[in-house]
């Protein structure tokens, strides 16, 4: 799992630069298309990063032209990031050969294989989001703020 997650995380960087953007950038862009328009709470929220790291991340986004914001149509004072599903198209061309060399490898393993491993992933994609909730964000007296502010932004 470790060597694979490493090979995951190397691809995606070079994905990443390839559209002229970082990592995590592209890695948020994803979550947007995901889970659809959010706000910029819900954005931090879910990757853990501080509320200013995630504007700047936005900001970054907008201008590569993989979000838009708009204003949210029940509550005017909310903006909603928006993913724009052009832009997906691009990341979408990146990860096909990927898609195609994935599928030859499952044509090797049974439905029921492929079942089973399909189960086991799922899996950890939730324990995958239970780890991140206990590592992101700084912890009260952990060494990882200086004067009351957070430092993780130097990582990100």
């Amino acid at each position: 799992m470790r060597k694979m997650s490493t090979r995951i995380v190397l691809f995606q960087q070079n994905a990443a630069h390839s559209l002229g953007v970082i990592h995590t950038d592209l890695k948020t862009a994803d979550i947007l298309n995901e889970k659809g328009p959010i706000t910029a709470g819900e954005l931090a929220k879910l990757t853990g990063l501080t509320t200013g790291t995630v504007t700047a991340l936005i900001d970054r986004l907008e201008q590569a032209g993989f979000v838009r914001r708009e204003k949210d149509p029940h509550d005017g004072r909310r903006v909603i990031i928006v993913p724009v599903k052009e832009k997906q198209k691009t990341i979408g061309a990146l990860y096909k050969p990927l898609g195609t060399m994935t599928r030859e490898v499952c044509e090797a393993y049974t439905p029921e294989q492929l079942d089973l491993i399909n189960t086991f992933l799922s899996r950890m994609v939730g324990v995958f989001e239970q780890a991140n909730s206990a590592v992101s964000g700084p912890k009260p007296d952990d060494g990882c703020c200086k004067n009351g502010r957070s430092e993780r932004h130097e990582y990100e």
